[in-house]
């Protein structure tokens, strides 16, 4: 799944994308390096960001996934918590809608899942971006991740949304200290308890800094080997910005792996 931010103030890419024409081609750029899903998002949800207005969301991702859907056959997610920001972005040729709030945000958005056969994915966070890096604190934050997932993905079924079409994310670096992000990754293989496909995203993210110490530009190794065992360990679905290092990771992983089988 590769990241298309087309807001003025994402933390890695902010404004990179903007313009549309940029956008575009940066989309169809990460189809050519093996991304078999763009997620596009209009509104920053970084720590310390703050909301936009619905209309400005549309604004910013519709014209993008009119002109990316006539151009790939690749699946189009849309990053968004509102119902009328996916129902537009659906409607203009989106088929998964990426929902940081599972649910939690917006009470119409499951309808609009239902009703339109859309793919969702449900991802865990604590608290709202302003805020969510303001001491998070845990009991046992294996547990409390793996209920709220579940909670969701009940959530989802009352509202009639098929169960085959629903994955989860343990939303890495949203309301966690270094320690959680750790403890999560460590335990991905957890998750596969939930029986739907485990989506993770931890690219250039801050936690990976403090612990190499490098700038959001240059924690790509550490990203993919942090990849790379989620991989090991049962994820299906990353959400990178770096579309073609890790095609690259998982190319030579599956090669590995297939040579193991084999003996």
């Amino acid at each position: 799944m590769g990241i298309l931010n087309v807001t003025p103030d994402s933390f890695s890419d902010g404004g990179r994308y903007a313009d549309r024409s940029a956008a575009l081609e940066r989309a169809l750029q990460m189809v050519e390096e093996g991304a078999d899903i763009i997620d596009i998002g209009g509104e920053s949800t970084r720590p310390g960001s703050l909301p936009v207005e619905p209309q400005a969301e549309m604004d910013r991702v519709l014209p993008v996934i009119e002109k990316l859907k006539s151009k790939t056959e690749a699946l189009i997610s849309v990053d968004t918590m509102k119902s009328a920001v996916a129902a537009a972005a659906l409607e203009a040729g989106a088929h998964i809608i990426n929902d940081i709030s599972a649910l939690g945000f917006d009470e119409r958005m499951a309808e609009t899942a239902r009703k339109y056969k859309a793919g969702l994915i449900l991802m865990h966070k604590k608290g709202a971006p302003q805020t969510m890096q303001d001491n998070p604190q845990y009991k046992n934050i294996l547990l409390e991740v793996e209920q709220y997932l579940r909670r969701s993905i009940r959530r989802a079924a009352a509202a009639g949304i098929e169960p085959g079409t629903i994955a989860v994310d343990p939303g890495i670096g949203f309301g966690k200290t270094v320690e959680h992000n750790l403890r999560l990754i460590a335990n991905t293989a957890r998750l596969k308890k939930l029986k739907k496909p485990v989506v993770i995203g931890l690219s250039r993210k801050s936690f990976l800094g403090k612990i190499t110490g490098r700038a959001v530009n240059e924690r790509l190794a550490a990203g993919l080997g942090a990849l790379a065992f989620c991989f090991l360990n049962g994820a299906n679905i990353f959400r990178v910005h770096d579309v073609k290092e890790a095609r690259d990771v998982f190319s030579v992983l599956n090669a590995i792996l297939e040579e193991k089988q084999a003996c």
